[in-house]
């Protein structure tokens, strides 16, 4: 089993969130880098720890590095209105909403440790969101040619997004990760086209279950998952990365 630091960050801005993850990540490649030109030093011989941050965003559009502007439906006065932040990242995909009522994961793993392939890594990942809400009765599944996870995909006029996912990874190193909606309010999806896809709806577990479901409990169940599908050994770190 491979070690994973499990650190819940609670309700963090989006962009501190996204600055753990960086530093994080430059600490791996400088790890690594120095493993190829200086083999003896000691930051060589420093293992590279495999992290798992979960989080909660208040209101914010976030659009990948392949997304199209023209997705975000409503300007900077509308948004600040509404209290929505917004941000162009490094991440791949398109558009997508984070806020209050979601489980938010950033895996900032080396995928040598686990397996050098991305498209393994965001099948695992679909599949521990496809088990965590498969707990609760709700049937998850894959749309061909979409990353994430979906309900009602035999039926395209049905299909919808509960668990979207856009990663950057380098030299193996990732970060990002998915945002699984528990007790989101859609009406801010309303505002984009989610994920660039005009023609799919979202969805929410409280929605999906008609009821509001215990967040506390959606995030035992993924840990459980994750920990299952990526032979992990989950071990609880406390929340001080940005203190």
């Amino acid at each position: 089993m491979v070690p994973v630091q499990y650190t819940d960050l609670g309700h963090i801005e989006y962009q501190a969130a996204w600055d753990i993850q960086e530093a994080l990540m430059q600490e791996g490649l400088a790890i690594k880098a120095a493993r190829v030109s200086d083999p003896g030093s000691a930051t060589a011989q420093k293992a590279i720890a495999q992290r798992l941050l979960v989080v909660e965003h208040p209101h914010v559009y976030t659009l990948g590095k392949s997304g199209v502007i023209e997705n975000l439906l409503i300007n900077n006065q509308s948004m600040q209105e509404l209290g929505v932040s917004f941000y162009k990242t490094n991440r791949g995909g398109d558009i997508t909403y984070h806020g209050p009522g979601q489980l938010v994961a950033y895996p900032v793993l080396d995928l040598e440790a686990f397996k050098p392939d991305l498209g393994w890594y965001m099948r695992s990942l679909e599949e521990v969101i496809i088990q965590t809400i498969g707990a609760y009765g709700i049937k998850g599944e894959r749309l061909a040619g979409s990353t994430g996870v979906w309900l009602d995909t035999h039926d395209l006029s049905k299909a919808r997004k509960i668990c979207a996912m856009g990663v950057r990874c380098s030299r193996w190193i990732t970060i990002h990760g998915l945002a699984l909606n528990v007790n989101t309010d859609l009406s801010f999806f309303g505002h984009i086209v989610p994920c660039g896809i005009t023609d799919k709806g979202v969805t929410s577990m409280a929605k999906e279950l008609n009821t509001m479901v215990d967040e506390t409990e959606v995030k035992n169940e993924f840990l459980k998952q994750f920990a299952k599908i990526f032979n992990a050994d989950i071990v609880f770190e406390p929340a001080t990365l940005h203190d």
